[in-house]
């Protein structure tokens, strides 16, 4: 029986010894006059966790899609594809007239509420704070066949004078 014992290789050293730190850099070298704390494990901070929020409800989405485009945010073509029927002719006559936008503010939307005639359907009001006074912005959401929301009807309150 033939034996080979081999010894191991040394390795070259890639790292510095413990404790040892480089004189070069001020911010690492210690002096000797300075005491070594003792570390002290401390535990990995976490950041709280939120729950999940539930998705916007199709309301409050649509309202704010209507509202950029009222107020001459967005272009009449960005929300062709969630606009059906003769509703789109109707968003495209009121927003060459921009309601919501009054003198270069952001209108604000202050409450949404709707009414659900048939499963499927929403009829949707919003009080839109444009300027000083508030302006009325209703407006028809039907769900479509494939399970999309398209408005169907829009209309604006004309301000008070």
């Amino acid at each position: 029986m033939h034996k080979v014992m081999t010894r191991p290789r040394p390795r070259p050293a890639t790292t510095r010894p413990p404790g040892r730190t480089d004189p070069r850099h001020p911010s690492t070298a210690r002096t000797s006059a300075t005491p070594r704390t003792p570390r002290t494990p401390t535990r990995p901070v976490r950041p709280l966790r939120t729950p999940p929020q539930p998705p916007p409800h199709p309301t409050e989405l649509f309202t704010e899609r209507l509202l950029l485009v009222l107020s001459g945010q967005k272009p009449v073509h960005w929300a062709a594809r969630h606009i059906a029927h003769t509703a789109f002719d109707d968003l495209s006559r009121l927003a060459e007239q921009t309601p919501l936008n009054v003198n270069g503010r952001r209108p604000t939307v202050h409450r949404i509420g709707h009414y659900e005639p048939r499963p499927g359907v929403y009829e949707v009001f919003a009080r839109i704070g444009a300027g000083p006074a508030l302006r009325a912005l209703a407006f028809r959401l039907h769900l479509g066949a494939d399970q999309r929301w398209r408005c169907t009807a829009v209309e604006v309150g004309a301000p008070a004078k």
